[in-house]
Parts: structure tokens; sequence; C-alpha cells
């Protein structure tokens, strides 16, 4: 087999052996394979352990060698984790009795002794070959990691991420992995003596089904799709005083990016978890400032400019097209040929008057998960934003209904009408013509807009990627559509709704 990527790491001591594993830890998921190839002694265990220890987030974890159990499997927070030994393996075939033939599906494998089985090793993995270096020191080791296959490209960016966080200074840095999100970003504490920064790893967005006028879903309702939007916006909200994390280091060619670490602090408390009010009222008085000013629709990013794209009607009614393509089968409710028609006119109608209405930034996922609470800053600046690369041109309405009609927790209605009266009444203030009647029946449609798409969006979630728990968000997605349903100017599309959309099963 020839190889398509190789690098070799020096390896001092075992601090330097698990840096390597949980920088590789971020880039690899379910479905990959990494062998491990060396003499007795050489470390493939300790390599294999270093990178469990960190996807688990316990440095304490009991990782045996598996020579004796052959198999060794972990249940951890990202993903299922086989770890194999077939050292003692005398012929291929055993390999099925021990679970790794078909090898699993859904599960990242580590395999020791993969040479005692080479024709059962897959085309595409990585391979890590350690070798003893005593001429560095008695516990140093030189490791060689290839890809092969689709593997490659794995390898090729584990080298460019270990370049970047060299030339940042940070390769001496401690990782500990941090929760991802639905996205196919990865993220890391570094903890230097200087304190804590994050690492983010932001891989360019692979090209879906061109399905949407010849785009793929994420272009065509424009989700970034590599690291340049994140910067861009970053640096023209902070420019407009709001806290969003200052980026120390960032490569924009392969999507790494080093930046200030707000901490875990956030806006909810309880369980279940329900809004702070102080907070939710900060978070909203945000929006109210930003709204009340004239942004740029072009920000500097590396001496050239980022247009920031326009939420056009093509884009959402492509969102709220998910609701159809997704939820109503799950439903068993699929719309006829007619049916399908008659809902995207009467959105195409509905959204007629958001997008003639001023635009603003849409932040667009401006809700709990991704609101920090700074305590030691003061009014609006406690408020740390931390997800913002899908920024769009669009109504002013948009984020105020992602924030008060909370898609990961409960907002009580009263608390909800309470910080819209709040927004309103700011608003008023800065500009004596804003309308509050106009502005709540914008809020109403966006509202419908935006639940109609998460109805679908978690459907699709659930059953294209395989992450069922986001089915237990569409019972409040559904109490948060009934809401905006009721406002006047939505009677039709009510009715419609009525007549064709089945609510949630109870209990998902």
């Amino acid at each position: 087999m020839t190889a398509s990527a190789t690098f070799s790491v020096a390896l001092p001591n075992e601090t330097a052996t698990a840096q390597l594993m949980a920088d590789l830890a971020l880039l690899v998921g379910p479905g990959d394979v990494i062998t491990l190839t060396g003499d007795l002694g050489a470390g493939k265990t300790a390599a294999a352990r270093s990178l469990i220890r960190y996807l688990a987030g316990d440095e304490e974890l009991e990782v045996p060698s598996p020579t004796f159990t052959l198999v060794q499997g972990y249940e951890l927070p990202p993903f299922p984790v086989m770890h194999a030994d077939l050292y003692r393996i005398e012929d291929e075939s055993e390999l099925e009795e021990i679970g790794l033939s078909p090898l699993p599906d859904a599960t990242l494998v580590l395999i020791e002794w993969p040479e005692r089985a080479p024709s059962a090793m897959p085309g595409d993995r990585i391979d890590i070959t350690l070798t003893h270096r005593p001429a560095l020191g008695p516990n140093a080791r030189a490791a060689e990691i290839t890809g092969y296959g689709k593997s490659a490209a794995v390898v090729a960016r584990l080298k460019a991420l270990r370049e970047f966080l060299d030339a940042s200074g940070y390769m001496d840095a401690t990782r500990k992995r941090m929760a991802g999100d639905a996205s196919t970003r990865s993220y890391a504490r570094l903890r230097r003596d200087d304190g804590v920064v994050i690492l983010m790893n932001f891989p360019q967005r692979p090209d879906g089904a061109a399905l949407y006028n010849g785009k793929s879903y994420s272009a065509a309702v424009h989700l970034a799709e590599n690291i340049t939007p994140f910067v861009a916006i970053d640096e023209g909200l902070r420019a407009q005083g709001i806290s969003a994390p200052k980026i120390h280091h960032f490569d924009l060619d392969h999507g790494f990016l080093i930046s200030e670490d707000f901490g875990t602090e956030g806006v909810i408390e309880g369980d279940p978890p329900r809004p702070i009010v102080e907070r939710y009222e900060a978070a909203t008085d945000v929006l109210a400032l930003l709204h009340g000013k004239t942004l740029p629709e072009k920000l500097p990013l590396n001496g050239q400019a980022y247009d920031i794209p326009a939420f056009d009607i093509e884009a959402l009614l492509i969102e709220i097209g998910l609701m159809p393509e997704w939820y109503l089968p799950d439903r068993n409710a699929p719309l006829s040929d007619e049916k399908r028609a008659e809902f995207f006119a009467m959105w195409r109608e509905l959204l007629k008057k958001p997008l003639a209405a001023p635009k603003t930034w849409i932040i667009r996922d401006y809700h709990s998960p991704n609101l920090i609470w700074l305590a030691d800053r003061t009014g609006i600046e406690r408020v740390g934003v931390i997800d913002f690369q899908d920024t769009v041109l669009g109504p002013k309405s948009y984020d105020v209904v992602s924030l008060l009609q909370d898609a990961r927790i409960d907002v009580p209605e009263n608390i909800e009408l309470t910080l819209l009266s709040r927004y309103i009444k700011a608003r008023r203030a800065d500009d004596a013509s804003f309308d509050p009647a106009g502005f709540a029946e914008l809020y109403a449609i966006m509202s419908a807009q935006r639940n109609t798409r998460l109805l679908g969006t978690f459907a699709r979630l659930n059953r294209r990627d395989g992450k069922p728990h986001y089915l237990r968000h569409q019972p409040r997605i559904w109490t948060y559509l009934q809401r905006s349903l009721a406002h006047p100017a939505l009677a039709h599309l009510r009715d419609w709704y009525l007549a064709n959309v089945p609510p949630p099963r109870s209990g998902t």
C-alpha cells in the first residue's frame, strides 16, 4: 500500500506523546481507524491511552492494555472508541470473533500490532509507527504518522495543526477537550503558565449534494464554509462594543484559530434549565443596542473585504423547506405536490414584510448555548457571544426570536413577553419612529419561520446524522410555533398548519 501523506515527530517524553494524540483526537471521529505499530515497549498502549483519556476528559481513566482481552470498548462523550491488540492473533479469521471484521460502524478504532492481520486493515487509515530514541532520553520516542487513502488528508491537517501551534507558541501547552456542537468544528482548551485560551479547528465544510438550485444546503442558506467569516464577524462585533472573544492567532488557509477563553458561566440555571432573567435582560440589551446602529455590510479582513451575505427569500424558503422534507415524513404526513406549492406560496407572501424591513447583522444562533456570562465586566459587555460565523444581513426580529424562544431551553411566555417589551422600550427610547406593533408582527413571522425550520432541522439531525437527542427539543419548538401562529397576521398560515402539520410525538 502506498502512503499518501506522512511526517515524523520527536517525542522526548510521555507529555509530548499525550500532546500529539490530543492533537490527533481533535481531527478524527467515528469511523476512523488508527493503527499503532512498533516493537514491544515502543509506547503503543501509552499513545492509545493518551488519546482515550483526552476524549474522555479524564486524565485518570483506567485504560488497560488489551493484550489479554484483545478488545476493550469505551463509551466516551463524543463517540464510542474500540481499542484492540492483535499480538495474540494467529489467523485473520479470529477478527470476526472479537468484533473487528467487519469494523464497527460509528466507532473510532485503535489497533495495536496491525501487522498481525495486514490484509484486514482498511485502505483508509492512519498509522503511527513508534520507535525508541534512547539518545534523546530513556522515555524518548519517534513517531512516524502516515495517512493512507482518505486518511491522508487528516494526516496533512495534523501536520498543519502542529505547525500552527508551534508558530503560535502553544506546542507545549496542556490540551483539554471541549464539547463540540452540531457542526464539523472541534475545540480544545490550551493551558500555559500565562493562562488558558481556546483552539478552534474549523475545517472547510465539505460540499453537500447540489440539491438547491445547484448549491448545497449550507451554501444556499449562507452557512459559513470556512473560518474566514468567524474572524471577520468577530472583529466586527468587537468594534461595535460587543464582547466577542479576542483572537490571538489564526490560519485562514487551514482553518485554525486561537482565541480568548470566556469560561463556562452561562445565562441559564437549574434542572431543567431556565433563564437567569438578569442575564437575559443584558442579552436583550445587546440586541437593542446593535439594532439601533447602522452597521457596515462589508468588514475588513487581512487587507481585503468580507461581504456579509444577505438572508434572501430563497435562503429563507430553503430553510423552512426542511420541515416538509424531514419532519412531515417522520410524522407520516407527507405533502402532495399541490399542498407543497401552497406551503411555499404562503411563505413567499408572508416573508415580504420582514425582507422589506431595515436590515441588520443577524447572528443567527443567538441563544443560551452561545452566550457566556462575564461577571467581571459591566453593562452589555457582560454578555460574551461565541457563535456568529453564520451572520447574515436580515430583519432585526430574527435574533430577538432566537434569544426569547430559545430552542434548547423552555422560556416561559411571561418572561418572553417581558423581555420583548424591554427590547421595544429600548428601541423606542433610541428611535422615536420605532413601530412596536409592526415589530411584533415581524417577530411573529420570523418566529414561525425559525421554528418551522427547526422542526425539520432536528428531524434531519436524528435521521440523517444519527443524533436522536435533538428530537427532545421538538415539543418545545412546537410550543413556540403555536405562540407565533396566534398573531392575527398569521391566521391563514395557522389554519394551514392546523390542517397539514401534526404535532411532534409526545415524549420525543
